[in-house]
Parts: C-alpha cells; sequence; structure tokens
C-alpha cells in the first residue's frame, strides 16, 4: 500500500502505474550498477572487497538485503536481533493476540467485543488502535492478520499501529505490566 501510494491516489490507477514501470524496469536487463548492494558498490565491487579482505583492512560489516554504509547495517542488524528477541521473549512469556487484547480491555474499560466491532467513539478507537500497535510491532502478527481479526482493512490497521504507537508514547503504556 505504500509503495503503490508513490505511483497515485486510486489504487487502479497507482496499480497500472506501477506495472509499467516495472515493465520498464524488467526491459532494462540486469544493470551492474544496481547490484550487489550499495555497500558493496561503495566499496567498489566485489573485486575490491576481495583484495581487502587478504589486506588486513577493516572488517566490514554488509548484509546484501540492506543498502548502507557498514555502520548503518550494523545498525539496522542490532535492532533486527533486538525485535526477534523481545518477540521470542513476548511469546516465551505468554503473549498471544489475546493476552495482548487482555491487556487493552483492561486498560481502557472495555469488554473484549468493543475492539470486533467498527465504532468512532474515541475509547474504542483508541483501543483498537493500541492493540493494533502491540499485535503487529511487538509480536509481529502482519495488518492482514489483524485486519481479519479485527474486520478491518489492512490498510486501516496499518493507519491504526502508526495511532496506537502514538497513544503508547503519550500515555505510558506498556505491553507487560512493571
Amino acid at each position: 500500500d505504500y509503495i503503490l501510494a508513490v505511483f497515485g491516489k486510486r489504487m487502479g490507477a497507482a496499480r497500472k502505474a506501477y506495472r509499467e514501470f516495472i515493465k520498464a524496469g524488467v526491459g532494462q536487463g540486469r544493470r551492474e550498477e544496481l547490484a550487489g548492494g550499495g555497500l558493496i558498490r561503495s566499496l567498489g565491487g566485489w573485486e575490491e572487497v576481495k583484495k581487502q579482505k587478504g589486506t588486513g583492512g577493516a572488517y566490514v560489516m554488509s548484509d546484501e538485503r540492506i543498502l548502507g554504509e557498514s555502520e548503518f547495517v550494523s545498525s539496522v542488524l542490532s535492532q533486527a536481533k533486538e525485535q526477534y528477541e523481545r518477540r521470542y521473549e513476548l511469546k516465551r512469556r505468554g503473549y498471544d493476540l489475546n493476552r495482548i487484547t487482555d491487556r487493552v480491555v483492561e486498560i481502557f474499560g472495555l469488554e473484549k467485543v468493543d475492539l470486533t466491532v467498527k465504532s468512532q467513539k474515541r475509547r474504542k478507537v483508541q483501543a483498537r488502535s493500541l492493540l493494533c500497535f502491540w499485535a503487529v510491532r511487538e509480536l509481529g502478527f502482519t495488518r492482514i492478520e489483524i485486519a481479519k481479526c479485527l474486520g478491518m482493512t489492512a490498510p486501516g490497521v496499518g493507519f491504526a499501529v502508526e495511532r496506537g504507537e502514538k497513544i503508547a508514547r503519550e500515555n505510558g503504556y506498556e505491553l507487560i505490566e512493571s
């Protein structure tokens, strides 16, 4: 959805423009200047990397999935590891969608059914948003999975995640009670 928004405001037009963009790119074939990741390119290509390997040069952190300098790549990988460890710890402690729902219901003083029914009431919108935020960002559920559970659309869940993050931050809400 985010990518399609770059290609147009209306979904149909955006999809068409995206397909044309991809078709034009495929027609160009493999381009060496776009292969190997940004870090490899910035070092002068694989041949230069191989030369540096045996010279005792500085160790360079790289991952072909991540474009950027060594320090940036290292930072991204570190954050991903922390996120993975947090998710593992939460699941080990028994946190799942039901437990998150219980926590949200407790915070907002609602019933579970209130989270699955469309509403424009501020408290219910905030509760659903916090639930979406914790489910997607803390436990790693996809927006589609949460959308199906709550009767929402995936883009709607995406907006709710952003709103939920802000609600959690501004109100000091934590998934794990201290």
